[in-house]
């Protein structure tokens, strides 16, 4: 019987240095934002932009958590912690799922009670100043855009910029309206529309974060292939005991026992399994387990994935 774990660097993902410094620009420019938004909805005694000032708090918080969690990522594995903190991603991206949707809560829960007295409103005021929301939210949506496809985490930080970009354009689009019509219940109108676009777009991010949270096998990987291909390999005879889940939010692990009556095939054959996890299965870091299967070693958490087929006995 033998035992196989691969520390190979070529597992590692690195986040790449410019993050810090996109994360560090996006940082600074809401901050600034929700500074000049205050002082104004202050001045102008408007209650919209104050409320919009301290939403756009929480984002300026959520972007905190998702550059904190580019930065842990890269702690190198240590006694404790021997996947080091690459799982700092995961929550980062489920904190910040939660963020919005409690932003939400409270932007819907404030254009409620809007429509029973709807405030005088500066539409001129709050179109400007929402207007330089725009050009900052929409700039810092598009620093993050590259890395949001391909890591929950920055999509989660993305996320939370392409909602203040959508409530600051509703928001000059009701300011505008507004200043023709004098119709003040469409900023309560405009807030409700958009809080139902952010919830459907974050419903997608809170599952596949706390699905990761939870261990489970991440989307991009497929169990059942990878099972079918340990099955078709020269030798194996049984395959057992393979989980799967993600260390972060871009990095994927795997455990298996392979059962190969013909004795060890040799580090060279181990090698070859795990270049071709890594490269066609998105598993970059697997530990394999091979077994003459003289004993039996049954999960002591009884898995069971439907579908998966056991190979025909050689």
């Amino acid at each position: 019987m033998a035992h196989h774990h691969n520390h190979s660097k070529g597992h590692q993902h690195p986040a790449p240095k410019n993050q810090s410094r996109i994360f560090g620009i996006t940082i600074l420019l809401n901050l600034i934002y929700v500074a000049v938004e205050f002082g104004y909805g202050f001045m102008t005694n408007s209650t919209a932009l104050i409320a919009d000032a301290g939403h756009n708090i929480s984002d300026v918080l959520g972007l905190v958590l998702s550059w904190s969690a580019v930065i842990l990522a890269r702690k190198q594995p240590s006694k404790r912690y021997t996947y080091g903190l690459r799982s700092t991603s995961i929550l980062a991206a489920l904190a910040n799922a939660m963020l919005l949707l409690i932003a939400c809560g409270a932007i819907a829960w404030e254009a409620i009670h809007r429509f029973s007295e709807p405030p005088v409103i500066e539409g001129l005021t709050i179109s400007i100043v929402a207007g330089v929301g725009i050009i900052i939210n929409g700039l810092s949506a598009l620093f993050l855009m590259k890395d949001s496809k391909g890591d929950l985490n920055i999509r989660s930080a993305y996320l939370h910029m392409v909602a203040d970009t959508a409530v600051s354009l509703a928001v000059v689009i009701a300011g505008i309206a507004i200043i023709y019509t004098d119709w003040y219940w469409l900023d309560p109108v405009m807030s409700l529309i958009i809080v139902i676009v952010i919830v459907a777009g974050t419903w997608s991010l809170l599952r596949e974060s706390l699905q990761l949270a939870l261990n489970a096998v991440p989307n991009q990987v497929n169990a059942l292939a990878i099972n079918d291909y340990l099955c078709q390999l020269e030798g194996i005879t049984e395959v057992h005991d393979l989980h799967i889940w993600g260390l972060s939010t871009t990095e994927n692990a795997l455990t298996v026992h392979l059962v190969m009556p013909n004795g060890h095939p040799g580090d060279a054959f181990i090698d070859d399994i795990i270049l071709t996890l890594k490269e066609h299965y998105f598993v970059h870091h697997s530990t394999l387990q091979i077994e003459l299967g003289t004993t039996s070693h049954e999960c002591a958490l009884t898995l069971m994935i439907p579908g998966i087929q056991q190979p025909h006995r050689h």
